[in-house]
């Protein structure tokens, strides 16, 4: 079997007084259009914990420190069977700085909290499961490989 490249994100969990972070991404977004998911970008060249707080700076103006993320979950995620497979990874902040803007308004067109136990529809499924995880303390989650058995 050939090596097979993954695509690798790096996404912010944020959770204060019982409410998650979410955007809900532009319809016109080459991915999940519409739907609601946590802030999040590709890790470009760099540790995940650097891509991270750089996407909180440019996507919304949060100030988080590398050192104040906790990785708290990952993804490994097959969409489809000809997809390229994704890992995410995913941060827990301890702390930030500011409140959330749109900065970017052709991919996100706003940020809300919502209850941690009440996500709104649709969010996106692997973001969903997540969280889930998330709450329910387990560090890792398949989504779609059972397609490639």
């Amino acid at each position: 079997m050939s090596a097979e490249l993954n695509v690798i994100g790096g996404h912010l969990y944020l959770e204060r007084d019982g409410m998650v972070l979410l955007g809900q991404r532009h319809p016109d977004s080459a991915y999940a259009g519409g739907q609601w998911h946590l802030l999040a970008g590709h890790v470009e060249r760099e540790p995940a914990r650097t891509c991270v707080a750089r996407e909180a700076r440019e996507e919304a103006k949060l100030v988080v420190a590398e050192e104040d993320l906790v990785l708290v979950h990952t993804v490994h995620l097959l969409d489809h069977e000809d997809a390229v497979p994704r890992v995410g990874f995913f941060f827990r902040a301890s702390r930030w700085e500011g409140e959330p803007r749109v900065l970017e308004p052709d991919k996100c067109l706003r940020w809300a909290w919502w209850p941690v136990d009440g996500l709104p529809e649709p969010t996106v499924p692997y973001t969903r499961a997540a969280i889930e995880g998330i709450r329910a303390g387990r560090l890792y989650t398949e989504i779609g490989w059972e397609r490639r058995k």
